[in-house]
């Protein structure tokens, strides 16, 4: 059974990364660099303090930051106790699959830590958000799957490891955001 999903989750990535085309390589780098995120941050802590306030905002960028670390953590935890090779340092389908990136990253890659570090953030945002900015969640969610698909589209991870990156942070994101309310709530006004 297990055999028969890594098998599959083979075939989805040689299909969904083969979809690509040179003239989108640039989008997809792009999408995938994560400091090219930095603007969508920005503004989301200026949407933070505008809507909570320094102290409540400082909740927040503390309760962010001990999300990364979890994901981010928990991600190379699982790459290295489960080494399950990257497509790219894969033989069965390295030598059939597009490779956009100069390089490859590190040898394994289940799961993804840019999905997690990705879906984290926008339900982590999409739940403090909820009923105060319209569309946010729908905004984030559609940014971190753009993300999450990136990481097949150039050549790094399989499906797979995009699929348990992103339910692995958005977990996350859903419990450190209670978090952060529970602290807003001792914080008062």
């Amino acid at each position: 059974m297990l055999d028969q999903l890594l098998q599959f989750d083979k075939e989805l990535f040689l299909f969904l990364n083969g979809l690509g085309t040179e003239a989108w390589d640039g989008f997809w780098m792009f999408m995938t660099t994560t400091r090219n995120s930095a603007p969508l941050y920005l503004l989301l802590l200026y949407l933070t303090y505008k809507h909570f306030g320094l102290k409540k905002t400082a909740v927040v960028l503390v309760s962010i930051a001990l999300l990364i670390t979890c994901t981010d953590q928990l991600s190379n935890f699982f790459k290295y106790g489960l080494a399950r090779l990257r497509p790219c340092h894969d033989p069965e389908v390295s030598t059939v699959m597009r490779l956009v990136k100069s390089y490859c990253g590190g040898q394994f890659g289940y799961f993804s830590a840019h999905a997690a570090n990705s879906f984290g953030p926008a339900i982590f945002f999409t739940v403090l958000f909820r009923n105060k900015v319209k569309y946010m969640g729908w905004i984030l969610m559609l940014w971190a799957c753009v993300v999450a698909y990136s990481r097949i589209y150039i050549g790094v991870h399989y499906p797979l490891d995009v699929v348990t990156g992103a339910l692995v942070g958005s977990f996350f994101g859903w419990v450190f955001a209670r978090l952060a309310i529970f602290a807003f709530q001792k914080i008062g006004s």
